[in-house]
């Protein structure tokens, strides 16, 4: 079980599982990754940083955002997240977004919100 002090809930992983990827699909949003965690991406998938920024991101402005694929019922995926074994396929060089859920700033005061996308949430 995972917690945060400054959160009113936890993070059971062992539950994770369940969901088969809640917090990979979804409505279209931005999965933000820094520069950073690019070089690292790149080298976890072994291609240069403009391969993986020229196959993977996009630019909103002046920061980078891992793309996605849309899937039916107007619902999208991040482009890492494999549908067939419902896991995310870069696991260990997964952005701090995708790495700091549930415990998202956004989600402080909105429990019903958070258990609703995440069965792993226990209050």
């Amino acid at each position: 079980m995972i917690s945060h002090n400054e959160f009113n809930y936890k993070f059971d992983e062992l539950k994770c599982k369940e969901c088969e990827g809640n917090c990979c699909i979804g409505e279209s949003g931005y999965i933000w990754i820094t520069n950073d965690e690019i070089t690292f991406l790149a080298d976890h998938l072994g291609i240069s940083q403009k391969e993986t920024i020229d196959k993977y991101l996009f630019k909103a402005r002046y920061k980078y955002s891992i793309k996605e694929k849309q899937l039916p019922e107007n619902n999208y995926a991040c482009v890492f997240f494999d549908l067939d074994k419902k896991q995310c396929s870069i696991y260990d060089a997964r952005p701090k977004q995708c790495r700091t859920f549930p415990f998202w700033d956004y989600f402080k005061e909105k429990l019903d919100e958070v258990k609703q996308e995440c069965p792993a949430i226990v209050d």
